[in-house]
């Protein structure tokens, strides 16, 4: 069977709900989507255009929706059986959950073994099972002021994607996101989501957080696109006190194997005053096949909520010096390599931190010499967006910059960055909704390799 074939009967096992049948989307008018009725306006690629629809009339979260078929709570069970048939169908044993904290690649050899998918037509095939919703509202790739395109075919860009995808079991179960209708909430339909934007741009590199869906989801998908993947559950996730949930969330980190191979992999569980804290990051040092260089990525997902800022800050610190520890470049095979100083650094998360907080100082002032990429979107290139999430819970209105892309700048640089919705974009629901499917925004820039001295000789 060929890959588009084998894809195509994979996904619509997929899109089958547990009541037997298609899941059924009429949360809007017809009239609510420019184009023709139950038609998805969303066409593949970066810089292309895409027609947008207006947005539909929210309503809080539980209230019901004319048309809207039942969901099941976390995507529960049937979700599990539909994942569970196709990593089986992708690989010839079932994918086993690892110990929590294993000091080796869990995934490395199960991931050679899945069977290759198409990403064009499993792109298509997402858009076709979201036809009923509204297309995601374009984002463009900006160039920041002096860079262009890297045309050198021997140091070609790495696109690297951050997101904090939201967990399902906070998003159904605990987040109370009030102007959000449960019903985009679901799990059947949100999944396609975070798989269409993933395919729309697809990452060399992809950082995930609060990932609840692991094994059963993202890990078979992603290996049989051609990722390397590894997961770190938070060792006590709040998505357990969640009922009939799917498990812990924690950090996943993923890179193309067509483009890297893999040297040491960390999986750390931050401390703060020397006891060990509820947050974790995974740390693997990649070798990119293209350019023969090593870099170093970090994904992170710090103490959530205020009142935890010198929390937020220790844990900053303990990563930064595990980072610092990681990328000295004693352990290099290469005596050139070594004598050029650190490896460099992509560090991603989910800081839970605003850039006038301790641990983003501490970000910014460390040692390795980091800065923050989307700092560059801005005129004067010293600016965060004004937002990386918004959200509207009973509590109120957060509008927050928390998410963040950090390189060595000495090393690599951005040439370009994946632009931030407006607020007319986002809509006046804000996230998650029926277009969004997480309450904070990916985020994309591609980087490449700076030249050094004793490679121009």
């Amino acid at each position: 069977m060929n890959p588009a074939r084998r894809c195509s009967a994979l996904l619509r096992k997929l899109c089958v709900s547990s009541l037997g049948g298609p899941t059924e989307r009429r949360p809007f008018s017809p009239g609510a989507v420019s184009g023709p009725a139950g038609t998805r306006n969303c066409h593949p690629g970066v810089g292309r255009g895409r027609v947008k629809g207006t947005y539909p009339q929210m309503k809080p979260s539980g209230a019901s929706t004319t048309g809207a078929a039942a969901v099941s709570p976390m995507g529960g069970s049937s979700s599990s059986r539909l994942f569970g048939t196709l990593a089986q169908s992708l690989s010839s044993s079932p994918l086993a959950q690892p110990h929590m904290y294993p000091d080796e690649n869990p995934d490395h050899d199960l991931d050679q073994d899945l069977a290759e998918i198409d990403p064009n037509q499993l792109l298509r095939e997402c858009e076709e099972a979201l036809q009923r919703r509204p297309a995601r509202p374009h984002r463009d790739l900006v160039y920041p002021s002096g860079t262009a395109p890297c045309r050198h075919k021997h140091n070609p860009s790495i696109r690297v994607m951050q997101w904090n995808i939201l967990a399902q079991a906070l998003g159904e179960g605990k987040d109370g996101f009030i102007h959000c209708p449960l019903d985009a909430l679901n799990w059947q339909e949100r999944k396609y989501l975070i798989l269409e934007e993933i395919l729309t741009y697809r990452p060399d590199i992809l950082c995930l957080q609060e990932v609840d869906h692991y094994y059963d989801t993202f890990q078979p998908i992603m290996a049989g696109l051609g990722y390397q993947g590894t997961f770190l559950a938070k060792p006590w996730s709040p998505c357990l006190d969640v009922e009939q949930n799917n498990g812990p969330d924690g950090c996943a980190l993923f890179y193309r194997r067509s483009r890297f191979s893999i040297q040491t992999t960390a999986h750390l569980r931050l401390s703060a005053m020397m006891l060990p804290t509820n947050q974790v990051a995974i740390v693997q040092t990649l070798n990119c096949q293209v350019t023969g260089r090593s870099v170093c990525v970090a994904v992170t997902h710090l103490k959530a909520r205020s009142g935890w800022e010198r929390l937020r800050s220790a844990q900053g610190a303990d990563l930064l010096q595990s980072l610092r520890s990681i990328t000295s470049r004693g352990g290099s095979s290469s005596q050139t390599e070594a004598a050029s100083g650190p490896v460099p650094l992509v560090v991603c998360g989910d800081f839970n931190a605003e850039p006038s907080e301790d641990v983003y100082r501490r970000f910014s002032s460390s040692p390795l010499g980091l800065n923050s990429a989307y700092k560059l979107l801005s005129s004067d290139g010293q600016t965060e967006p004004a937002y990386t999430t918004w959200k509207i819970r009973p509590s109120g209105e957060s509008c927050s910059t928390l998410d963040y892309i950090w390189y060595t700048h000495d090393a690599l640089s951005v040439e370009c960055l994946l632009d931030i919705p407006t607020e007319e974009q986002i809509g006046p629901g804000r996230l998650p909704s029926y277009h969004y499917p997480s309450d904070h925004l990916s985020l994309l820039c591609d980087i490449s390799f700076r030249e050094e001295p004793h490679r121009l000789m």
